[in-house]
């Protein structure tokens, strides 16, 4: 294990020049290794942050291509968004070079404090930030880490550690994070994301439940059925339902639940479910999960109400970005897979023009395409997947959609179409990852929103 040898310190190579890598790379610096930072990619903005890097003795390598023998690396850190399969570190761990993602190695260098961590296919941000919350309004020192606020080693770096790290954990994370033992694990939903990658819904399962299993307390969500149907597999853990505590697949007592429009945590009121300002049935679902986790935590329930009470939501997510001509214009660029456009659609007012398209992912667009078909009177497409997307709207009997390409000309095109269709809705949801036309669904979503502000007098 990394720990057990930290005082033989030798070359460390760190792949991926995001947050995440450069975190890495500083805090192997910090303790003694001689860092290498490689990234395949090579413009102008890397050359520019190689040379702010190379100031602090780390080495950044651009345009790089991976190799044992030219690298000759004896500690091997990816970041998130590098596959773990790739040939070079399946090269690595069967020569058994200690190969890690850069959430592990800030583990192995904070596990003396408790973590959350927060999984799931959907829902992982927005429950991440109420547990953040709430933490803080108990008067905890609880950063967000992984996928949302800080990189992980960041944390790490930090000469006073926080009281709680509440961490963001994708199933690419988890995968390179065999040691991680969190205090409390939350699984939000389960539905088929990221096979490109995992190849099978049951590969992609055993990533994500294998973080779970290493939680010393677990949280579900019961209202996401594939979890429920799994639910004798988890006999020990905390269970979450909209639906009132018969709906609980577990002993009220151990459950958290919403009966007569009050959230009930293991035996005990904790606040009504009016004080969430968040649409949607599924933000009821994330804060039943992050509820359950600070009771575990043991923080009063004063403090979690403040916090709910306070929670603005999360950028993205559902945001509200302006009202233009009595018309609500909404950024839902975080909804990268049909399921996660499917829960925008269901929480908005119908009848909404909807944008949609970008990189397009495997999984079944069903549900999303029946809930266009009762949700929205236009559809606009943009990105790759825009031929795509109008052949399955076509066969599925749905001829309301317009190809537009970019954001550019679909947010001019909604603004054309409220006299005649008006809608009470304009939004973003892509049901797709952003990588055609943006560097990420934040970039996406900053777009939308510049544009929507230019339409402002």
């Amino acid at each position: 294990m990394f720990l057990d040898r930290v005082s033989a310190m030798g070359q460390a190579l760190v792949i991926g020049v995001g947050r995440s890598g450069i975190a890495a790379a500083k805090l192997l610096q910090r303790l003694g290794w001689d860092v290498v930072l490689g990234d395949r990619q090579d413009n102008e903005t890397l050359r520019t942050l190689q040379q702010t890097l190379a100031g602090e003795g780390v080495t950044v390598k651009l345009g790089h291509q991976p190799s044992i023998e030219a690298d000759q690396p004896d500690l091997i850190v990816a970041s998130p968004g590098v596959p773990w399969d790739i040939p070079f570190l399946k090269e690595a761990r069967q020569r058994q070079i200690e190969t890690i993602g850069e959430m592990e190695l800030a583990w192995q260098n904070l596990q003396t404090i408790p973590w959350v961590a927060i999984t799931g296919t959907n829902g992982k941000t927005t429950t991440t930030a109420l547990v953040e919350a709430i933490f803080k309004a108990a008067g905890l020192d609880a950063p967000a880490c992984g996928n949302i606020g800080n990189a992980a080693c960041e944390l790490a770096m930090r000469s006073e550690k926080p009281d709680w790290a509440i961490a963001e954990v994708s199933s690419y994370q988890s995968e390179s994070s065999a040691t991680l033992q969190p205090q409390i694990g939350i699984w939000t939903t389960f539905t088929p994301d990221h096979l490109a990658r995992h190849y099978t819904i049951e590969n992609y399962y055993n990533i994500k439940a294998s973080l779970l299993k290493r939680s010393r307390r677990q949280i579900l969500n019961a209202n996401d059925p594939y979890l429920r149907s799994k639910a004798s597999e988890w006999p020990n853990a905390h269970w979450t339902t909209v639906n009132g505590a018969d709906d609980l697949p577990c002993e009220p007592s151990k459950g958290v639940f919403i009966q007569d429009a009050w959230v009930k945590a293991f035996g005990e009121l904790i606040m009504p479910i009016s004080l969430l300002k968040m649409v949607g049935d599924h933000n009821l679902q994330n804060l039943l999960v992050a509820i359950a986790a600070a009771r575990l935590a043991g923080i009063e329930k004063g403090a979690i109400a403040e916090a709910i009470a306070t929670f603005p939501g999360v950028p993205h997510r559902l945001e509200h970005i302006c009202r233009y001509q009595d018309i609500d214009f909404i950024n839902d660029s975080k909804a990268t897979n049909y399921d996660a456009a499917e829960v925008g659609l269901i929480a908005v007012d119908a009848p909404a023009i909807l944008i949609a398209g970008g990189d397009p992912k495997e999984g079944d667009a069903s549900q999303w395409i029946a809930k266009i078909k009762t949700k929205a009177i236009k559809v606009l497409l943009i990105g790759a997947a825009a031929e795509q997307f109008s052949q399955m709207l076509q066969e599925n009997n749905y001829t309301q959609y317009e190809i537009l390409e970019t954001m550019d000309q679909a947010i001019a095109r909604s603004v054309e179409l409220i006299p005649e269709l008006k809608p009470k809705v304009v939004l973003l949801s892509p049901a797709c990852a952003s990588f055609d036309q943006y560097n990420s669904f934040e970039e996406r979503g900053n777009h939308f929103r510049e544009l929507c502000h230019n339409l402002q007098p």
